[in-house]
């Protein structure tokens, strides 16, 4: 992993929000809600928040939950509390590799495209397993790999045709290269967990139009500051490269491609 996939600075929080929230993170944000207000929780962790919209779904589906929202980012946790305002719901800064709360303290933790940017993965999954109440719930979405995720896998190859060398930058990113349901599986065992459930559910990825998706992608993710590294003059170049790589998926209804990831729940 380069410095660059765990940068969102600068404009990247709001840009991250206001485009690639709705593209690709809202879809299963909504499910992982939906899901959550069936076990009824009363206490809820979330790690790696970002700008708080997995924490907007949950607020919304358990209503009677107490929630706190962490991220190592605090731009994007600022940008999330604009989101989100109610006295039920606390954001805090956290690493979810070590947790500032005490064992036995919650009764789901749910960490939505973030357990692939952590360094060492079973001690994020042990700390999510210590400070979870017995029969407790962890949820966890993975991004399945790249070439099931097509929006993102046309703009990090039209991109990476601009930049001849630098193409693992662009493509085979961090985010898709933990999708291996084995391995998954074995980093939740290693943890303490037993009793493991993981799905793959495809989804939809929706935007206005192919610009506001190539926005997303090239502008609001850490791919921009890969762009930047090497020459941030081409920034306009790279959007425009990756809008026309996407308007394959545009249609009537807007721009539409297929996403993938993993579901997973474990119990304590």
């Amino acid at each position: 992993m380069t410095a660059a996939d765990t940068v969102f600075a600068g404009s990247i929080p709001a840009i991250y929000d206001r485009y690639m929230v709705p593209l690709v993170f809202e879809p299963y944000a909504r499910l992982v809600a939906k899901r959550a207000a069936q076990y009824g929780p009363l206490k809820i962790l979330e790690t790696a928040a970002g700008t708080g919209v997995v924490t907007a779904a949950l607020s919304e589906a358990v209503p009677d939950a107490e929630i706190i929202a962490t991220d190592l980012n605090e731009p994007m946790l600022e940008q999330a509390a604009r989101r989100v305002s109610s006295d039920r719901v606390q954001f805090e800064v956290a690493d979810a590799q070590s947790l500032p709360f005490p064992d036995a303290s919650f009764d789901l933790v749910v960490c939505q495209f973030g357990v692939m940017f952590f360094p060492d993965k079973v001690r994020g999954n042990s700390e999510a397993h210590r400070v979870l109440r017995e029969n407790g719930r962890y949820m966890l979405v993975i991004w399945d790999q790249v070439e099931r995720n097509l929006a993102t896998m046309t703009a990090g190859r039209a991109v990476a045709e601009l930049f001849p060398g630098e193409e693992l930058r662009f493509y085979e990113r961090v985010p898709f290269r933990y999708h291996d349901i084995g391995q998954i599986e074995q980093d939740l065992l290693d943890a303490g967990f037993t009793d493991i459930e993981i799905e793959t559910v495809e989804l939809t990825s929706h935007a206005p139009s192919a610009r506001d998706a190539a926005i997303a992608l090239v502008q609001g993710t850490p791919m921009r500051a890969d762009i930047e590294q090497i020459d941030a003059s081409r920034l306009g170049e790279a959007t425009d490269a990756a809008e026309a790589a996407l308007r394959r998926f545009g249609g009537p209804s807007g721009f539409n491609a297929p996403m993938s990831a993993r579901l997973v729940t474990a119990i304590k």
